[in-house]
């Protein structure tokens, strides 16, 4: 009976066909770019719950040439993600013996992280260096080992739960915010496909089987196309025009935004770099990089009934009162200014007659 258990514990999980995901057109474009090219960084997806994030980062493992995806499970820490080093073995026997970490299982696959903003920001930072380096080198006690680690990485958060901290959420390549869907039809075309998936996963399946080779190939030849394709001065200007006017801190986005288009043009099959593949990967590449740097909003006032109610606290009537006096420097401060001699006059207060 148990080793029937333990038998059917070890049968994979199907996994839905990417080439069967309804809707969400910037995801699947994203996802497929950083497949050929894993140095953009990643892809952090945002959304609520319910909008498929982790189906269609599941669905992406299949069209990779290794097929491999490793989870980062939330308690884990900093030696089970980098790995270990023996270093007694390298002080008494002079050999160094490393024991990989779920960075080293990831290589040429895909690393998912669910709900990535509840992770401690030193395991982010650590993958996020890996992933866009894609060397992991471990050091302790002046012993070091690297080795290469060039996967997807794929991060999902609900913003509702929190949110990363700018400097990380700037390290993923590309963002992705998905939305809940309100169109009636789509939501009925997504609703069939899973109903049908679950119901007999291995004919559904069958039913893609073809569009994902074709997808596969895409990206295998993708790969191989990228270092012929070079970046123009004209495709060097757009990027760097379009940070610019967004406002970007440091150049990561001028680079990332780069490798987008030469990756979106490989997938295509293009000859050269356009334009116009500038101008479609820029939003996945700015969303999260883009700031405000226009007028800041005044200072909210108390709402009247907020405002009353500290009056009444203070004990008052409820009518305005005007405001303390304050020191100078603060806001509101007037300094007093001087009175002639005949205003000063008027102000001489009428003394009563002995």
């Amino acid at each position: 009976m148990s080793a029937a258990v333990d038998q059917r514990a070890t049968v994979p999980r199907p996994i839905f066909p990417f080439a069967a995901l309804v809707g969400q057109d910037a995801l699947r474009e994203a996802l497929l770019l950083a497949a050929v090219d894993p140095a953009l960084g990643g892809v952090l997806i945002t959304g609520p719950r319910g909008t498929a994030k982790s189906t269609s980062a599941r669905a992406l493992v299949e069209l990779l040439p290794e097929g491999r995806m490793v989870t980062l499970p939330l308690g884990a820490t900093e030696e089970r993600l980098i790995g270990t080093l023996d270093v007694q073995a390298a002080l008494s026997e002079g050999r160094v013996v490393f024991a990989p970490g779920l960075l080293a299982q990831a290589h040429r696959g895909v690393l998912y992280v669910d709900e990535v903003n509840l992770l401690p920001d030193v395991l982010v930072d650590a993958l996020l260096d890996v992933a866009a380096s894609g060397v992991n080198t471990v050091e302790r006690e002046g012993i070091s080992h690297s080795h290469e680690a060039s996967f997807v990485l794929i991060g999902t958060m609900n913003p509702e739960e929190g949110e990363l901290r700018p400097q990380l959420i700037d390290r993923f390549g590309l963002m992705v915010e998905l939305e809940n869907c309100f169109d009636p039809a789509v939501r009925q075309q997504i609703v069939q496909a899973r109903l049908a998936f679950e119901a007999d996963p291995a004919a559904y399946r069958a039913r893609f089987a073809n569009a994902q080779v074709e997808l596969a190939q895409r990206v295998k030849h993708a790969r191989l196309a990228l270092p012929s394709l070079a970046f123009s001065d004209e495709v060097h200007a757009r990027v760097s025009a379009i940070c610019i006017e967004a406002g970007v801190d440091g150049l990561r986005a001028d680079l990332v935004m780069l490798r987008a288009a030469r990756a979106l043009a490989a997938l295509e099959g293009a000859q050269a770099i356009a334009l116009a593949h500038v101008d479609r990967v820029a939003e996945a590449a700015l969303r999260h990089r883009r700031k405000d740097r226009g007028p800041q909003p005044p200072t909210r006032e108390p709402a009247p009934s907020q405002a009353q109610d500290d009056r009444h606290d203070r004990g008052g009537t409820g009518a305005a009162e005007p405001a303390p006096a304050t020191r100078e420097g603060d806001w509101g401060y007037l300094p007093p200014e001087p009175v002639g001699m005949a205003e000063a006059k008027k102000l001489r207060p009428v003394l009563p007659k002995p």
